[in-house]
Order: C-alpha cells, then structure tokens, then sequence
C-alpha cells in the first residue's frame, strides 16, 4: 500500500478512539469504511463525529462545506465482507487479545494480502496480535491518544514480524493525518504509556494515602511541574477502567512493582466510578471540582 494513493481505509471499532479515528480518516480525503456489531453503535460513533465536528465548525476549524465531505465519507457497516477493498485497516476494538485476534484474521481474509493491518492497542503486545494475522510482517502498531482528532502524536509499534515497508507505510499515513510519529519497540506501554502509566499510579496512590486534596494534587501538578492537566483529572479523562487495564497488562507482561494499579484504582473501577464516561470518578462528580 502506497500511503499516498489511499483510497479506502477500514477502521475496526466505533467507540471513542474509533470515531476519532474515522474521523481523521476521512478528514484526509480518505473514504473510510467503519465496522461495528450493530446499527446502534454505529449511530453512537456517528452522532460522536457529528457533535465534534459541530463543534470545529462553531470554532471556525472546519467549513460547514467541510463538515458535510467528511461526514459523506464515512459508512458503518456489520458485516466483514464489506471491508473488501480496503487497502489499510486500523483495529480499534475493546483490549481483549483474543478479540482482536479472531477480528483480524477474519478481516486480513477479506481485505486480501497486499493490505496493511495495524492495531491502536495501548497496552497488549502487537507482536501478539500480528502473530494471527497472515503474513504478519504487513502489522504493526499505530497507536493514536485520546483525543485522537485533537492529540498530535502517534506511535508507530514495531512488531517482531513487522517489516520496514510496513513502518514507512505507517508513518507516511499518519503524517497525512497531520500526526507526528515516534517509532518504538513492541514493549509493555510502547514509549508514552510506559513512562505514563508509573507516573499515574503514583498520582492515585498519594491520593489515597491522604498527602493533599485532589484540588491540590493537581494544583501541584499543574502549577509546579508545569504539566498541562493534572494527574487526576487525566485519569477522568482517560477512563480509570482503560487505566486499569493497560496498567494491570504492563504489570502482568513484566512483574515491575511502578505498573501495579494501585488498589483504590481497583476499588473506583469495581464501583463503577470510571471518570468522565460515567459521570463520577476521582474527581468528576465530587463538589471538590467546583
């Protein structure tokens, strides 16, 4: 696949990181083709798309003209078989290794051998995934952050099997994305999350041992590191169940004590108080954010 003659893109998943996804997608020109389970959640992943793109327009970001395209490039579809065609796919399910595994095979069968395949996973190995995909040296990692349409950053993840066509194929995509890339090692957290996530759980466990407020840990975060968002208030943002999981899968894939979630992580997530999405978590939902 020459990245500059794409023309058909699949994008596997139509949660948050896949709608931001398919968005950038078809914002490049690109027609792109988005599966999900069923007609529901692809009118979820549109009606995200929709909201963002409003939102560009009300900011002067994008034309009303614009807006219209790229939503014309966009399909939903439920079945594989509609993928035919697709000269690069970009898997953006739930992180389950087994899933996105079977999804792959079934989808690397349709599409045909010339296409590249490429996983957003954050936290399993994609050496792993590429391992169930025929001729696994055409996958490789392409990690975007949340939010993907507005994070300038993206990781390209080699694989073991990967070959550089495929890296420079990769790279080349994203940038027309309007991405800068990193390349890195397929290691437990790539290069950000692994220097992240330690950083996180340190966060949430001076929390709970009582050092300082949530107001004033990220206060202190914010004001005296001079970081952008506090630590807490990231992980709402993030999602402290996507937290969890890419942290445990670290700490599983390497034993390293920095990984380990923290148990008041564990506690929130077995509560159901997951951040922004739920409407409750270390800091959304409490008067102390006021």
């Amino acid at each position: 696949m020459a990245p500059e003659t794409t023309r058909t893109v699949a994008v596997l998943g139509f949660g948050t990181m896949g709608a931001g996804i398919a968005q950038l997608v078809a914002q490049a020109g690109h027609r792109t083709l988005v599966l999900e389970t069923d007609a529901q959640r692809i009118e979820h992943g549109l009606d995200h798309i929709r909201d963002f793109t409003a939102t560009g327009v009300e900011r002067g970001k994008l034309t009303p003209q614009e807006r219209e395209a790229l939503l014309g490039r966009i399909e939903g579809v439920t079945d594989v078989a509609a993928l035919a065609g697709a000269e690069l796919v970009v898997e953006a399910v739930v992180e389950r290794l087994e899933l996105k595994q079977e999804l792959l095979a079934r989808v690397a069968d349709v599409v045909g051998e010339q296409a590249i395949v490429a996983t957003n996973t954050s936290a399993l190995s994609v050496s792993a995934i590429a391992a169930a995909v025929p001729r696994p040296q055409r996958c490789a990692g392409l990690h975007f952050f949340h939010p993907a349409q507005l994070m300038k950053l993206v990781e390209v993840v080699a694989a073991e099997q990967s070959d550089e066509r495929t890296l420079d194929a990769l790279e080349a995509f994203a940038q027309t994305l309007g991405k800068q890339v990193v390349r890195v090692k397929d290691r437990p957290g790539f290069l950000v999350n692994r220097l992240l996530m330690p950083y996180l759980n340190q966060v949430i466990q001076a929390y709970d041992d009582g050092l300082a407020s949530a107001h004033d840990i990220d206060a202190a975060l914010e004001l005296g590191l001079g970081y952008p968002i506090g630590g807490l208030r990231l992980l709402d943002t993030i999602g402290l169940d996507t937290h969890l999981n890419a942290t445990t899968a670290a700490y599983r894939d390497t034993f390293e004590a920095p990984f380990a979630p923290p148990p008041l992580l564990q506690r929130l997530v077995s509560a159901g108080h997951l951040g922004n999405k739920s409407g409750k978590g270390l800091r959304v939902g409490k008067e102390e954010q006021a």
